[in-house]
Parts: structure tokens; sequence; C-alpha cells
């Protein structure tokens, strides 16, 4: 099969989830790669340095590097750009545009889906109580921006063959926003980077970049009333505010190395994490360290972790309800009061259901089906 990878921005900041999806795949297929902007092939720290990549326009933009979202507006026009119409398959990795590329009837298009478009839908008025861009004249021109986003990204669904949805949360809102059914694949989380250890110290940890609704805010109220050691490895815009309102039993280490992160997860005493998210690597990789985690139970986590209050006897995690300081804090009392019924090979065994080798045998199994499938109806 001759294969183009289309992705939304290569950039070494660009390092969540997706991205492993991305180098994931290049693995185990041969694709030429595409994206809105590329800075990673010439980026030698990186493991795509020196390969070609085809971009768009916005390539050239003024400090598209570092504030590529800043240019939302014109997303839908420069993904369209992209000419695949060399290739058989099409396999876009896509939180916000790259599933819209154009493709012809001869063309099988896959979107590894990691998220509908938050900002167009679960996060719009969020993004509009906090943003400048939400108020005033400069409002009703970001309402209308985000109304025909929303348009175009249902229309630009219809060009999609097979999803792929990175977990049963995110298949449920893919049905919703565009009507379709996805296959559900887990993404690669990379547990060999990770070991697992019994002995634990006296802290909490969280592991996040600082934005809002990463809901750290809500981590920090939390422990402010509980007085109980936290740490919290990540940078955002939201540090200097959240320094501001944390206590003294609460330490910043802003961001750090994997090599600091990992040691940080393999002694806490539990993962602190309060979003809610589509998936969750962090919860996963806390998890491969042997360390539970206390989430709320909403999303991808319900997925990932396995509830104290469902199974006494392989619990990985506690989840508390409610996304508030209050209801964190009582289950940060719960998780200390039963602490002796989590074991770390308990929370080992439940990341491994996660690793690469499971994603790449589903992966290809899919792919392999589709193409068979969408052959014989082509014909």
């Amino acid at each position: 099969m001759h294969c183009a990878l289309v992705h939304e921005w290569l950039t070494p900041k660009a390092t969540g989830g997706s991205e492993l999806v991305v180098r994931e795949i290049l693995k185990h297929i041969e694709a030429d790669l595409y994206a809105l902007i590329d800075f990673e092939s010439t980026n030698p720290d990186s493991y795509l340095y020196g390969r070609q990549i085809g971009t768009t326009f916005l390539q050239n933009f003024p400090f598209a590097s570092s504030h590529i979202q800043k240019y939302l507006p014109f997303f839908p026009l420069a993904i369209e750009q992209l000419d695949l119409r060399d290739y058989e398959v099409i396999i876009s990795s896509s939180h916000a545009v790259a599933k819209g590329i154009l493709t012809s009837p001869s063309q099988m298009h896959i979107s590894y889906c990691h998220t509908p478009m938050r900002y167009a839908w679960d996060l719009t008025y969020d993004y509009l109580q906090r943003s400048r861009a939400g108020r005033g004249i400069a409002g009703i021109y970001t309402r209308y921006l985000l109304h025909s986003l929303r348009q175009w990204d249902v229309i630009s669904a219809n060009r999609v063959d097979y999803f792929i949805a990175n977990s049963r949360h995110t298949a449920s809102r893919i049905w919703r926003c565009y009507r379709r059914e996805a296959e559900v694949i887990y993404p690669p989380v990379a547990i060999e980077r990770f070991t697992c250890q019994k002995e634990k110290e006296d802290f909490f940890l969280t592991v996040s970049r600082l934005v809002s609704y990463k809901q750290i805010g809500l981590i920090v109220e939390s422990f402010n009333q509980l007085g109980y050691p936290l740490v919290i490895i990540g940078d955002g815009p939201e540090l200097f505010e959240l320094k501001q309102k944390a206590k003294a039993n609460i330490t910043f280490k802003g961001a750090q190395s994997n090599e600091v992160v990992e040691e940080y997860m393999r002694k806490a005493k539990a993962f602190v994490y309060a979003a809610c998210e589509d998936f969750g690597i962090a919860l996963v990789e806390a998890q491969a360290c042997g360390t539970p985690v206390i989430a709320y139970g909403k999303g991808g986590a319900r997925e990932t972790v396995i509830d104290f209050k469902k199974s006494h006897k392989n619990a990985t995690g506690l989840f508390f309800l409610e996304q508030n300081s209050k209801s964190l804090a009582q289950s940060v009392e719960t998780f200390l009061e039963f602490q002796h019924h989590f074991n770390a090979e308990s929370c080992y065994l439940q990341a491994t259901r996660f690793s690469p080798e499971v994603f790449r045998s589903r992966f290809l199994s899919f792919l392999e089906s589709s193409f068979v499938n969408w052959s014989s109806r082509a014909s």
C-alpha cells in the first residue's frame, strides 16, 4: 500500500499522546509524512530529524513554531491544500483538522481520532469565558468562527472511511459530533521506560501542562485544605497564578526531563489527576511505576484505572465523582485509609494492557481488515 500519514503539527513542544501514536505507526508501516507545519525534521534531537515532511503555507507564517494555534481560522483551508492524490491509503492522526484532507473515491482514508476538535465542541464556553477574544466585539467574531469550525468539522468527517478512537469515551464523542461509529484502539504507552517500585515516599504527585482544562487549580485547593505534601511537575500559563495560591506543602518543579518525571512517579504515594481526559497517558505511566491513581472518574480514566470501589482485590486507583476540591479531598482521605489494599504489581499489570505491542497488533489488524473491506466495496 502506498501510504500517507497526516498529523496536525510537528514541533519540539508537541510531545503528547497524539505524537506518540504517530511515532509508533511509523515504526510499523512505510508512509510519507505530512503536517500543517514541521519544525521537527530540522531538530537534531527528534526521531524525525532529516526526514522529508510535506507542509502547508502555515509553515512560513511568523511564530508558527511556537504559536500555531493563533492561526486557527486558517487550519481548514491549509489542510485542504495538501495534495495527496498519489496515495492509495491515507491515515490521519487528528485532534483538530488532520481528518479534513481531500481524498478521491480511489483512496481509503482511516482517521485515528484523539478527540473531536475540543475548542469547537466541549471547551467552547470555557474558552470564551477565559479568553479576551470571547468578550465584546471580538467575542462575536470568535463565536462565529467556532460556529463555522463546527460546521466544517462535521462536513470533513464525511471524508473519512473508517474512524479509530483512542478510547470508548472518545468513540462516544465521535458519535455525538459526527454520528459515526469508531473502532477503539488504545494508544501505545511506553511502559518499558518505567520501573515498578513497591516502596513509596510520603508525597503525592501530579504531572501536567498547567492549563485551565487540566484542573491543577482544583488539586492545589484540595491539598491546601489537606496539608499533605504535593509535588507538581509541569509548566504552562497558569504557573504564576497557581504558585500564588499554593501553601508551603505544595512544591512546583516546573518542566522536567523524562528521567526526573519517572523517578518521582516511582516514589510517589499516589498520582493525582483532576482533568476529564479522552485517554490520559500519564495515568497509565504512573501505574507502570506501581503507583496507584486518584483521578476524576469521568472520561478515559474509567477505562485505564481499576476503581477501588468496584474491586478491592486488584484496584489500581480511586475515583472522585465531582470535579471539585471537596470531592477530591475526600478521595485522598479514603485512599490513605485503605492504601494497604493497593499493590504495585496490580498497577503494573493494568498498565501492560496499553503497551506498544498491544497497539501494534490491534492497529495493523484493523488496517489490513479495513483495506480488504474497502477494496471489496470499491471493486
